[in-house]
C-alpha cells in the first residue's frame, strides 16, 4: 500500500466528495453478534466473539466493540479487547477509546477529537502500565474517524454510487498515528454464511497507509448487507499463518 504527502492531500480531496447518504438510519438501540474463525487450509476453528452494539442517548451516540477469545484459544493467546466511541448526530466521533489486554500485553489508547472549519483535530493518550502517559495531537484537513466510528460512516454511504474504477478515502486516528484508509468498491456478492444460508451483499476492500505511503497493516476485506442497514455480515483478514474471519450472527 506506498503514498506520498501529496497523495494524502489528494485523498482528502476526494474524501470531501464522497456520496453520502442523508443519515437516514437511526441507530438507537442495536446490537450484533459475531462468531471469530480462525482458518489455516481445511482446519476451521471457531476462536472467538465480538459484539457491535450502539445506543443514542439524546444526540449523541455511543458505541462499543467488544471482543474475546473462546476458552479453548485462551490456553494459547488470550484476548480481551474493547474498542468505545461516542459520535454526535452525525456520526461524528468525539472520543475514541481502545483498551487492549492480550496475553501479558496491557495498553489503553484515549483519543478526543475536535472540529474547526472542516479540518478534524484530535488529542491522543496513550496509556501502558508502569511507563508515563505520553501526549500526541493529530490533525487531518477533512472528516477523520476511529476504527469503530468508520463503520458508520460506511454503513452510511450510498453504495449505488460507488464504482470499483474510483476508490475513495479518508483518514483513521488511532492513539499514536494518522492512517490513510482506501476504499475499494469491489461489485456485489453472494456470499456463504457460517450457518450456510446466503446473503447478497457489498464488497469492500480496506487498504491503510501512514505518511510517506508505508503500509500501515494487512489488508481487509468487508461485505454489508444490501439492505438500508448495511450491516458488516463478513470480515476477512490475513494473518502470518492463515486469516481470521468474522462472521455476523442473526
Amino acid at each position: 500500500m506506498k503514498r506520498t504527502i501529496l497523495t494524502g492531500v489528494i485523498l482528502a480531496i476526494v474524501f470531501t466528495l464522497l456520496p453520502f447518504k442523508s443519515f437516514a438510519v437511526d441507530y438507537t438501540n442495536e446490537r450484533l453478534n459475531y462468531e471469530i474463525v480462525y482458518q489455516w487450509g481445511m482446519v476451521w476453528k471457531h476462536a472467538g466473539d465480538a459484539t457491535l452494539s450502539v445506543k443514542k442517548n439524546g444526540n449523541v451516540y455511543y458505541s462499543q466493540l467488544v471482543g474475546k477469545t473462546r476458552s479453548w484459544a485462551d490456553k494459547l493467546f488470550p484476548v480481551r479487547d474493547t474498542l468505545k466511541c461516542t459520535m454526535n448526530e452525525k456520526l461524528q466521533p468525539l472520543r475514541y477509546e481502545k483498551l487492549t489486554h492480550e496475553q501479558n500485553y496491557y495498553a489503553h489508547d484515549i483519543v478526543s477529537y475536535s472540529y474547526y472549519y472542516g479540518n478534524t483535530n484530535a488529542k491522543g493518550t496513550r496509556i501502558r502500565p508502569g511507563k508515563a502517559n505520553v501526549e500526541i495531537n493529530l490533525s487531518a484537513k477533512c472528516q477523520a474517524y476511529d476504527m469503530v466510528s468508520v463503520f458508520y460512516m460506511l454503513r452510511n454511504l450510498d453504495f449505488s454510487k460507488l464504482t470499483t474504477s474510483k476508490p475513495v478515502s479518508t483518514v483513521v486516528f488511532s492513539g499514536k498515528e494518522k492512517e490513510y484508509l482506501t476504499l475499494t468498491y469491489k461489485g456485489k456478492e453472494t456470499i456463504k454464511m457460517r450457518d450456510g444460508t446466503k446473503r447478497e451483499s457489498y464488497r469492500i476492500n480496506f487498504r491503510f497507509t501512514q505518511d510517506g505511503g508505508k503500509k500501515s497493516s494487512d489488508n481487509i476485506d468487508a461485505w454489508f448487507s444490501t439492505d438500508a442497514q448495511h450491516i458488516p455480515l463478513l470480515l476477512v483478514g490475513k494473518l502470518r499463518f492463515g486469516e481470521i474471519k468474522c462472521y455476523y450472527k442473526s
